[in-house]
């Protein structure tokens, strides 16, 4: 049985002010892999290519764990945007071999007369052949519940967004502002 599952999640994120623009630390995307994800979970395959190493998950008596590589770049409109190019589910062979997987994303900085914030979207589709004996289980039953794992999944990266990105984001800041002042040869002007 070939089933599809699928979730979507938007992000807004309240942004502080700070003495340089969001937009700058956006054009670093390694940045955000590394504030969403455990860095330990992370491996650099090569330009703006990551290898990310979710946690195990249960589905039904099957534990898996997905590891997906993403490509993370930013458009010269200031636009990260993030896409699979790849993935892999440990734990239950037979999934791996019939598993596909695609992961799109965007963010970016929304500016107004008072704030900022980052706004963002993400979605999430999979199509897998069920093994057995999950193929004898109504097909429904099985969307559900495969669409409810998405779901909990891209529920805990916006977690991690909401929570890790800012202070990355502020901890960047001072550091790059610290070098800034050590290097006072000139003054910079951040332009966003």
């Amino acid at each position: 049985m070939l089933v599809h599952f699928a979730a979507q999640e938007s992000v807004t994120v309240p942004v502080p002010r700070q003495p340089i623009p969001i937009e700058h630390y956006l054009r670093q995307p390694q940045r955000l892999v590394y504030a969403i994800a455990d860095p330990q979970q992370v491996e650099a395959l090569g330009e703006q290519v990551y290898r990310l190493k979710m946690r195990p998950r249960n589905f039904f008596s099957f534990t898996i764990q997905p590891v997906v590589d993403m490509r993370v770049w930013t458009e010269a409109s200031n636009i990260l945007r993030l896409q699979s190019v790849g993935c892999e589910i440990r734990g239950v062979p037979y999934i791996d071999r019939r598993f596909g997987l695609d992961l799109t994303g965007s963010l970016q900085a929304v500016r107004s007369s008072r704030s900022s914030s980052l706004v963002g979207q993400v979605a999430l589709r999979v199509e897998v052949e069920v093994p057995p004996p999950l193929n004898m289980m109504p097909q429904m039953l099985v969307e559900a519940a495969g669409d409810s794992l998405l779901s909990s999944v891209l529920g805990l990266i916006k977690q991690q967004l909401t929570r890790q990105l800012i202070t990355d984001y502020q901890q960047w800041v001072a550091s790059t502002t610290q070098a800034q002042a050590n290097n006072s040869q000139g003054n910079l002007v951040w332009e966003s």
